[in-house]
């Protein structure tokens, strides 16, 4: 039974030298790592958290299935030490053992003097009174952490400074609170400007669909906050343009967070997509930000709500519309593909194959592979949706022979022929061509280099390609995550 939040967290030595245990920390899975903390040490959350200096949500986040994943060597430092990892464990997670001591002239870059020692060591405050606890350096020591720091510094340790420039998904959220002054929107002499509001969304469009991903999360939150400024100072017909560039915008947001796994933003920036395309009142925008909406119930494990609601909105754009028009049946066919997806992850083969069928007739009276709306939508994109449903259905040979299928030169979109690839390789691993997979891979990386180096999603694929790898492409794989900068 997991112990109470003031209890010191207590880890059987044996723990350390679990297969389990070890592959958690080669892989750099934090979340694995507290899952058998609490399995063999009987630790909570909480506990976990105080010893750890983070809050115990994001503790939560760690260990939820596909969720966060920690990234900077700040973390995983805070986390050997407030777990006192022995050496073999912190070498195994890929920090310098506590018997290093650098010479006096290599500090880490931005540390200052006096504390350089103890963040590069893990060095923490020990009683001058050996022989009280001597039998338990650990229990003394969080023991320690608690009465100096205790609950109040763990709730604190993950808030930035208030001084802190606001960047990367810090600046999403700041963007979708509604704070003012967010950096990166138009100058304020075009603010309220419509046609560079419109150039706006279209380039956040366009760098996302050309996988820049770094580009759109520099420049879309900016873009975010000055659309939401003016759609409250723009009236009449105009404010309508605006609110749909607005649903645009968030959907965008939320299709570059689910990228990076923040399921919570990436709710709220599909929420407001959807508000912002309410007040737009065409109905082709809202149908749109359906989209994202069936997205965002989908990466929550919603698969039921998303096929509904996917096939739901799909319906009511096809009554609303007296005759379509290619922006129209575009986002239809994108949202019966959307709503497919869902089907095949809870395994509806049933609605997989009518949804799939339906998007094909589509396609076949759009007439060819086009971006209107910014969907990538027509036959081809029908044959990418039959690869990505076949490889989350388990069949993998299926799969592939879709593939065969595909010419990767009538995809128009980066980011479509990227996610080919990646399905491609995903499925080339299922059937245990791990050669091929890597060599898949590799074409995507160069081909979309973000898609591969900043997405979770892909990096569990890597892990797993190098997992069942015999040890020639396990030694190709790991070089290749190692110049991409990806942890395995």
């Amino acid at each position: 039974m997991p112990g109470k939040g003031t209890d010191p967290v207590s880890i059987p030595p044996s723990l350390w030298d679990r297969p389990e245990t070890l592959n958690a920390l080669h892989s750099r899975d934090v979340g694995r790592l507290f899952h058998l903390v609490r399995q063999y040490a009987g630790a909570s959350q909480t506990q976990i958290a105080i010893a750890c200096g983070m809050t115990q949500g994001k503790v939560s986040e760690y260990m939820k299935r596909g969720g966060r994943q920690a990234l900077t060597l700040e973390v995983f430092e805070r986390i050997a030490d407030g777990l006192d990892m022995p050496d073999q464990a912190r070498m195994a997670l890929g920090l310098a053992p506590r018997a290093f001591i650098p010479p006096a002239d290599i500090q880490p870059r931005d540390t200052p003097p006096e504390l350089a020692s103890s963040s590069l060591l893990g060095s923490l405050e020990m009683d001058h009174d050996e022989s009280e606890e001597a039998g338990d350096p650990l229990r003394r020591r969080t023991f320690h952490r608690l009465a100096a720091a205790g609950l109040f510094s763990a709730v604190l340790a993950d808030i930035p400074d208030s001084d802190a420039p606001l960047e990367g998904v810090e600046a999403f959220a700041a963007a979708l609170a509604g704070y003012p002054d967010v950096p990166g929107g138009l100058p304020e002499a075009t603010r309220f400007n419509v046609s560079a509001l419109v150039a706006s969304v279209a380039s956040a469009k366009r760098d996302y669909q050309a996988c820049h991903y770094s580009t759109v999360i520099e420049t879309l939150p900016g873009l975010l906050s000055d659309l939401r400024t003016a759609s409250e100072s723009i009236e009449g017909d105009t404010q309508l343009q605006v609110h749909a560039l607005s649903a645009e915008a968030h959907h965008v947001a939320a299709s570059i967070l689910l990228k990076l796994d923040d399921e919570g933003l990436a709710w709220l920036a599909a929420d407001r997509s959807m508000q912002a395309a309410q007040l737009s009142q065409d109905p082709v925008t809202v149908a749109s930000s359906a989209r994202i909406i069936t997205h965002a119930l989908m990466d929550d494990d919603h698969f039921g709500a998303a096929t509904t609601t996917a096939s739901r909105f799909a319906t009511r754009l096809d009554r609303d519309i007296d005759q379509h028009n290619p922006d129209s049946l575009s986002v239809y066919g994108s949202l019966l593909l959307r709503g497919a997806v869902a089907a095949g992850q809870r395994n509806d083969r049933g609605a997989v194959a009518t949804m799939l069928d339906e998007a094909e007739d589509a396609g076949r009276r759009l007439g060819g592979d086009y971006n209107h709306r910014w969907t990538a939508f027509g036959p081809t994109n029908v044959q990418l949706h039959r690869v990505n449903i076949s490889t989350f259905l388990g069949d993998a040979g299926q799969a592939i022979a879709e593939a065969r299928r595909i010419d990767l030169d009538r995809i128009p979109i980066t980011e479509r022929k990227a996610a080919l690839l990646i399905d491609t390789s995903r499925a080339l691993t299922q059937w245990g061509k791990h050669e091929k997979a890597y060599e898949i891979l590799r074409a995507a990386e160069q081909l979309a280099p973000e898609e591969v180096s900043a997405r979770p999603a892909v990096h569990r694929l890597l892990r797993d390609l190098f997992t069942g790898s015999p040890a020639s492409v396990k030694k190709q794989v790991q070089e290749f995550t190692t110049q991409i900068g990806v942890y395995l």
